[in-house]
């Protein structure tokens, strides 16, 4: 495939939010060939016309999700597409069927574990066939989560100290904007688990991502929203206070599916959580104890009284997709991950990933970015493995040489 093709990367739902910001980093970083995709070509020319004179040859494409023909032929001329279009619930599996089709590797930024699921049932040995890497969640959710276990991993390895067992990400610090596009992916998901008991229960099983459900091991139950002081995680946390982490849904079921594509490599008794720090104040273990209780509530009643609620009044109150917060705020934004792990041989390792800019629109759009340069241009730094696949299972190492240039820290440490 490779070098015949017409592009490097095609960006599909480029005049949305993420979409343009998307743009603008390509076009700053340069060394690709790009055309814009989506619905209007004169929204993609106004975009185009605000970007720096290198990208003002690149083409536009007309492409639309309704138009599965239309995908067929944009997939066709290109390396990579990268689609910043959701919620992909609704929009997406078109245009993961055409680059299944076509042997074109895809990236995208969902964080909706049920159109994974989709996607992997209906495309996952398409793919494995034509050779196309179909690379879910490649934005903030969940690239930190997914290369700061790789990194671990690596190093853990290289130190000759066995496997990785427990491994906890903590948000320490975090400034975002709400995205109009992520409300409307998690509005979807709960409405798909009140109005569906086999999808609820998917949905509730650590593992729905996986290769292979009964190879996995039994750990009992792994909830997405633990409440746990800081030393239970490392003694490096000692006097904090943490709870379940708002994606942790997802990209605890990434991270899973990850270890289970690569043979299990991070060993069979890996067990993996997410939680964010509440600091160590006074209030903190309060507000410890309330935050842990919003995502059963949120999923709960959420569930038990949205779907019963008009769409369209549910859209009205919501924010809209292609929204998102202001230049001051996403300039402002940022954020720091640790993900702390055990290995068999009782060593203990950090690594430390940190990103300026909001993380679900500027960084995200660094790391959307960059997921479509690695597939593109590092071709030759790329895992083997071919399907559905995770961002670390796809483009790990890519990814690791890749941060230092784009901005992105990612450090890990030996602890003992």
């Amino acid at each position: 495939m490779a070098a015949s093709r017409e592009f490097d990367i095609v960006l599909y739902g480029a005049t949305g939010f993420v979409g343009k910001l998307t743009a603008e980093y390509l076009a700053d970083v340069g060394g690709a060939r790009i055309a814009l995709a989506g619905r209007s070509p004169e929204k993609l020319r106004a975009v185009r016309d605000t970007l720096g004179e290198s990208a003002q040859s690149w083409e536009l494409i007309t492409a639309d999700a309704t138009k599965p023909s239309t995908l067929d032929a944009m997939a066709a001329r290109t390396q990579v597409v990268i689609t910043t279009v959701g919620p992909y619930n609704r929009y997406g599996l078109p245009l993961v069927a055409a680059c299944a089709a076509a042997g074109t590797d895809y990236a995208d930024l969902t964080g909706e574990p049920m159109f994974m699921r989709e996607s992997i049932d209906h495309f996952h040995k398409q793919a494995i066939d034509t050779g196309a890497r179909i690379v879910h969640a490649c934005g903030f959710d969940s690239i930190p989560s997914d290369l700061t276990v790789h990194a671990l991993y690596r190093q853990v390895t290289a130190d000759g100290e066995g496997e990785l067992t427990d491994t906890t990400l903590v948000v320490r610090r975090m400034a975002a904007g709400l995205s109009g596009g992520t409300v409307a992916s998690m509005a979807d998901v709960v409405r798909a688990m009140s109005s569906n008991p086999e999808t609820k229960r998917q949905l509730e099983d650590p593992y729905t991502l996986t290769t292979d459900r009964s190879a996995e091991p039994e750990f009992g139950a792994q909830p997405d929203f633990p409440w746990r002081r800081g030393r239970q995680i490392a003694p490096e946390l000692d006097g904090y206070w943490t709870s379940g982490f708002m994606m942790a849904a997802t990209n605890t079921r990434v991270v899973r599916r990850t270890n289970a594509l690569q043979g299990w490599a991070y060993g069979r008794r890996f067990r993996y959580s997410e939680c964010q720090s509440l600091g160590s104040s006074a209030v903190a273990p309060v507000a410890s104890a309330v935050a842990a209780g919003i995502g059963a509530v949120a999923t709960g009643l959420g569930g038990r009284y949205l779907h019963a609620v008009p769409e369209k009044v549910v859209e009205r109150i919501l924010p809209k997709p292609g929204s998102g917060p202001s230049e001051r705020t996403r300039e402002r934004g940022h954020y720091t991950v640790e993900t702390y792990t055990t290995t068999t041989t009782g060593a203990r390792y950090r690594a430390t990933m940190s990103q300026k800019g909001d993380p679900g629109y500027k960084a995200t759009s660094v790391l959307l970015g960059e997921s479509g340069l690695a597939l593109a241009l590092d071709r030759d730094q790329l895992s083997d493995l071919r399907g559905v696949l995770t961002p670390a299972a796809a483009m790990g190492d890519a990814l690791l040489a890749r941060f230092p240039a784009a901005g992105v820290s990612l450090v890990t440490t030996r602890l003992n």
